[in-house]
């Protein structure tokens, strides 16, 4: 066992079992074999790039999933550069400490895994993320938070790309009614 049998990015607990003690994994980082991710999340050097931040949060929170804003630069619905990272979990799971700059949501229990997928990060770890349509009608459900024009500027971006495909839109705006009446106004208004 060893280095080796661990996957790309692991947590102490993972290179314990696989038979690495807190010394061996000091020696692997330095020598340069094992990055440090975030305290008790290492990666090897030889894995491919990918986000860190990204990587702690799903190694911290399984149920972790991107949404409003971060959801919606991940589409190509917004040129935002959000300075933390919008991240939902089910009201009532404890937010983890990370590292990462993190904006924890809460989301209601019922509604969390409605149109929720994965983003792969990389051959073992995934984060949890909001479909196009979800982060849209989340962004004009929360948009006394988040602010109008976040939802107006992703809701022009889905009518350019989509065309005039409302319906998708509306469907998931039924399943979340408190952004329905907004989004049907905006609709209207741009159409």
């Amino acid at each position: 066992m060893g280095l080796s049998s661990l996957p790309p990015t692991f947590t102490r607990k993972q290179a314990e079992a696989a038979g690495l003690s807190k010394h061996a994994l000091y020696q692997l980082r330095d020598r340069g074999e094992l990055d440090v991710v975030a305290r008790g999340v290492y990666r090897r050097r030889d894995a491919e790039l990918v986000d860190e931040d990204l990587l702690e949060i799903a190694t911290r929170s399984a149920r972790a999933t991107l949404c409003l804003t971060s959801a919606l630069v991940r589409h190509g619905l917004s040129d935002a550069i959000p300075s933390a990272h919008d991240v939902a979990l089910p009201r009532g799971t404890r937010a983890p400490v990370t590292r990462a700059p993190v904006q924890w949501h809460s989301f209601d229990v019922a509604t969390f895994d409605l149109e929720r997928g994965r983003l792969q990060l990389d051959g073992h770890t995934a984060i949890g993320l909001y479909s196009a349509q979800r982060s849209i009608v989340d962004a004009f459900r929360m948009r006394g938070r988040e602010g109008y024009e976040v939802a107006t500027e992703a809701l022009k971006h889905w009518l350019r790309r989509r065309g005039s495909q409302a319906g998708e839109l509306m469907a998931v705006a039924e399943l979340l009614p408190r952004g329905a009446p907004a989004l049907r106004q905006a609709l209207e208004v741009l159409l």
